[in-house]
């Protein structure tokens, strides 16, 4: 039917009277009117093609934006943080415990060393968590709690840590003999500190010695000597840290007195510290775990006692932006926090009403 109206329509040119212009443009061909018909809609094909192409993101303005946003020639799902499923679990501390120091072992066991327990009394226990129950393994040399823990090699290592004073010792835990012996000091007594391990050397962040905050970072290994090896802005006790990237995050705490904002990045290749960002408010006595780039801050408090905060903080460790990640099942600081098999365990720590018991499991589900 279209065919024929085209072809009604050129006769009809045909036969319509001709003036001096008409004779000098001879009428096309009916061959020559399917070529140009072919042509055009060849053109209107690879128009709509186009089209369709740029309005669904393809091609080099979809890898140009990618490029600007998040991870350099990543996407933007790469550059979001984990998502989780949040369990609190049946199975509790064999007493409510926060500021216990803690390691990853094999598998999806871990240790406790030290703690303060209900009523202010600190513990010399060391308690290994595994197959759904948790045991006494053996005894630090006495009761402390403010301590961190790292696992270098087949060892777990703890720094310093407290009581009525703070210590400068540290200790060595052999999880296959479960023998506690001191294998080196500390430049000072420090408690309250951070600790966190890169390239099977720990780094103990801050703390403080009895009198005052320190602003040191000490690099520690297996028979070497703890070294002083950078300073932070301030002196700086309870603060949060992970390693992402070979970088270590600090996040927060307490400088001399009330609570941070601040976001600080350390590189151990460098040992430099540079400020990289701000935390939506003011925290301290959190703890922290790294997924991949993004360092996640467990809990906390603002400056006062009681207000316990159970928010989930993703933090990137490459520009400092935060991003709300999950909610605890209840507000809580002074959590022992580590990651174990794809893991994530919180275990007590210490909530408005008290310390806690309580062990709760997180599962990464990916951006």
């Amino acid at each position: 039917m279209h065919r024929e109206h085209r072809v009604v329509s050129t006769a009809e040119r045909r036969s319509a009277p001709r003036g001096p212009d008409d004779r000098r443009r001879a009428a096309p061909s009916a061959g020559t009117l399917r070529r140009r018909r072919a042509v055009a809609g060849g053109l209107l094909i690879a128009f709509v093609l186009l089209l369709v192409l740029l309005l669904s993101g393809g091609g080099t303005h979809k890898r140009s934006n990618a490029t600007r946003g998040g991870t350099p020639g990543g996407s933007s799902l790469e550059a979001a943080p984990s998502r989780f499923t949040i369990h609190k679990l049946a199975l509790t501390l064999p007493v409510a415990l926060q500021d216990a120091a803690v390691a990853p072992l094999d598998g999806q066991r871990l240790v406790m060393l030290g703690g303060l327990e209900s009523g202010e009394s600190s513990t010399s226990a060391v308690t290994v968590l595994e197959a759904g129950r948790a045991g006494a393994h053996a005894s630090l040399p006495e009761p402390q709690h403010d301590a961190q823990a790292v696992k270098l090699g087949a060892n777990v290592y703890v720094f310093g840590g407290g009581q009525e004073s703070s210590y400068d010792h540290i200790l060595s835990f052999n999880p296959v003999t479960s023998g506690v012996t001191q294998v080196g000091t500390l430049p000072q007594a420090t408690s309250d500190a951070a600790a966190v391990e890169v390239a099977e050397t720990a780094y103990v962040i801050g703390g403080y010695n009895g009198q005052q905050a320190l602003d040191t970072i000490v690099a520690w290994r297996p028979g070497a000597s703890a070294e002083v090896v950078a300073h932070l802005p301030s002196g700086l006790r309870y603060a949060a840290a992970a390693a992402a990237d070979g970088r270590i995050v600090i996040v927060g705490g307490t400088p001399g007195e009330g609570a941070s904002t601040s976001i600080l990045r350390f590189d151990p290749a460098t040992r430099q510290v540079q400020a990289i960002g701000q935390m939506p408010a003011a925290i301290t006595h959190a703890s922290a775990f790294a997924l991949g780039r993004w360092v996640y801050v467990v809990g906390g408090r603002g400056a006062a006692a009681g207000t316990q905060t159970a928010s989930l903080v993703a933090v990137d460790s490459t520009n400092g932006r935060t991003v709300p990640a999950a909610q605890l099942p209840q507000a809580l600081s002074d959590a022992a926090v580590a990651v174990t098999a794809g893991r994530v365990w919180v275990l007590g720590g210490s909530s408005a009403s008290g310390v806690l018991e309580s062990i709760v499991e997180l599962e990464p589900l990916g951006p």
